[in-house]
């Protein structure tokens, strides 16, 4: 892979000595890295259009990780990775509920964060090459899936990338009840560990940004299993 093609990364952390390790670490891995230490610079730099996905410290001082992260969610939908303390269930869901596609706690390895970025990254061209039609309509909602683009009758419904491919990978299914463990396999690019809420999250995002422009289409429940996606009569 040339420098050209390296996927671009955006580090965002205040922590100037392991910024400088990981980026070393990415670098080595074959990514082109760039870092800034305070979150304003990193949402301008996310909104910049220079990158591929973002990687983002949930603390740091006078603004938050948090709060760059709606910032940017706000303009963009850019994959954003979070870097949240060990254990810090709070700051995990809090970030996927305002449009995180993953999140990594800290301290980290570094293997696991490049596995974690590798996987976002896929989601984009994989999306498109899993999905058996181009396109797909159901009640209200049309999906157009090599544009990426979603329509609630006339209207636009602007997705991340984690949520266009879960809608994407429910709408595949059919009438069959979609796994979490599949879900998080097809969608987040990883295996689903027992406590991890990451599907039920992006599931509760993507029912709330339909709920308004397509109330036809209901993303229903099968307890203990998994979802499946429909529209009312």
């Amino acid at each position: 892979m040339t420098d050209a093609q390296a996927p671009r990364v955006l580090v965002v952390d205040d922590d100037t000595y392991l910024t400088l390790m990981l980026s070393d670490y990415l670098k080595a891995e074959g990514f082109q890295v760039a870092a800034v230490h305070d979150a304003e610079a990193g949402v301008s730099q996310a909104l910049s259009g220079d990158y591929d996905v973002v990687i983002l410290d949930v603390m740091m001082p006078r603004l938050s990780g948090t709060e760059a992260l709606r910032r940017i969610r706000a303009d963009s939908a850019i994959p954003i990775i979070m870097l949240t303390a060990k254990g810090d269930d709070i700051d995990r869901v809090i970030g996927l509920e305002l449009g995180a596609d993953d999140y990594v706690p800290k301290p980290y390895f570094p293997r696991e964060l490049v596995a974690r970025l590798r996987a976002v990254l896929r989601r984009r061209p994989a999306a498109s090459a899993m999905q058996a039609a181009t396109s797909y309509d159901l009640g209200s909602l049309h999906v157009d899936v090599p544009t990426r683009r979603v329509l609630a009758g006339s209207l636009p419904v602007e997705l991340t990338a984690s949520e266009f491919n879960l809608l994407s990978v429910l709408l595949q299914a059919g009438e069959r009840v979609t796994t979490k463990d599949e879900l998080s396999l097809k969608v987040l690019g990883r295996s689903r560990a027992s406590y991890d809420r990451s599907v039920d999250v992006h599931v509760s995002n993507l029912r709330q940004k339909l709920a308004e422009p397509a109330p036809d289409i209901e993303i229903e429940t099968v307890r203990g299993i998994g979802y499946r996606i429909g529209a009312s009569r």
